[in-house]
């Protein structure tokens, strides 16, 4: 049998469970970190709370047993929220195993050290390959069976390939990729420009405006891709414009959500509040700010975001500033 773990009983968690289970010979464990969590998926095989539109077939077994998730896993899904990822792994380390290819959902940047998924990972899990999936993939869709297409990176081209034929579906079509840097790089960054999106949306703009946030957007993630060494050609595809279209327009994106409702006038805190479950975008734009300023990348939208976030501005006061700044012309790709 084919043994796959999930860690992480989350939206994404749950649907790559169930994902997994459509293999004939496989064996799937889903991990939950809270105990009555993973009774209460286990019993009823739903995640009602995140996730009610599938059931869980019996092959899924639910467990906040670390030991008895990952034991003789050959491939493990860790889809755990970015700011949770270094707990997890530091409480998993002893029981993943080595031969395991690791393979991350997250789509984020931690904030105190800045590290992507993958690199968080390689300090804990040294000896496994790293597999990142990217692209445009709501789970709410990927479990209606809904067609869905992503990529499938590593370092380790064979180890992408090997999740690639391992993942895909009739409904599900996985491109390999090595551009593992790209890919996170463009799951993380499209997330701070869904926020901004939303916030059009929530001032009442129309698609104009929506449209030039999204191509703007790109630019500034193709110009803060190329500072940190990724290929630009991976962000103008499935993780880069692709899972930025997706975010930008959808109704199940979290971070589209939250900026909507900046724009019409609500704090941070009374947003997540009444959240279900994590925005990794709204974290994310701190690290993203950072690190541009640190090599000195022009990224208006992203700092714009970060100002309404967290220092107090208006929406529209963010808004009309990125409207006011100085006229130029658009000669390049990645132009500020």
């Amino acid at each position: 049998m084919a043994r796959t773990a999930v860690l992480g009983a989350g939206a994404m968690g749950t649907a790559c469970a169930w994902l997994a289970a459509q293999r004939h010979d496989a064996e799937v464990t889903l991990w939950a970190r809270n105990p009555d969590h993973a009774a209460t998926i286990g019993q009823t095989r739903r995640n009602d709370r995140l996730l009610p539109q599938v059931k869980l077939p019996p092959e899924v077994l639910v467990t906040a047993d670390a030991g008895a998730a990952l034991a003789h896993a050959e491939v493990v899904l860790v889809c755990v929220p970015m700011r949770g990822l270094r707990q997890a792994s530091l409480q998993l380390q002893s029981a993943v195993p080595r031969s395991a290819i690791l393979v991350s959902t997250i789509k984020g940047i931690e904030n105190e050290t800045l590290h992507r998924p993958s690199s968080l990972l390689r300090q804990f899990f040294p000896q496994q390959p790293i597999v990142v999936l990217g692209g445009p993939c709501h789970a709410e869709e990927l479990v209606q069976r809904m067609p869905t297409t992503i990529v499938a990176a590593s370092d380790d081209r064979a180890a992408a390939e090997c999740i690639q034929q391992r993942l895909a579906t009739e409904f599900l079509r996985i491109y390999a990729n090595t551009d593992l840097l790209g890919v996170e790089l463009g799951g993380a960054l499209k997330n701070v420009i869904a926020i901004a999106a939303g916030i059009c949306d929530g001032l009442g703009f129309g698609d104009n405006a929506r449209a030039a946030v999204i191509t703007r957007g790109l630019n500034e993630m193709v110009r803060f891709g190329m500072a940190l060494g990724a290929e630009p050609a991976t962000f103008f595809g499935l993780a880069g414009i692709g899972d930025l279209v997706a975010t930008c327009t959808s109704g199940h994106s979290r971070n589209r959500h939250v900026g909507e409702q900046l724009g019409r006038g609500r704090s941070l805190r009374q947003i997540e509040q009444s959240m279900q479950a994590v925005a990794e975008g709204v974290l994310t734009t701190r690290s993203v700010q950072q690190m541009a300023r640190q090599r000195q990348i022009e990224m208006p939208i992203v700092d714009q975001v970060c100002a309404v976030l967290f220092e107090g501005k208006s929406s529209l006061e963010a808004a009309m500033d990125l409207m006011n700044r100085p006229l130029k012309a658009e000669s390049s790709a990645v132009s500020g």
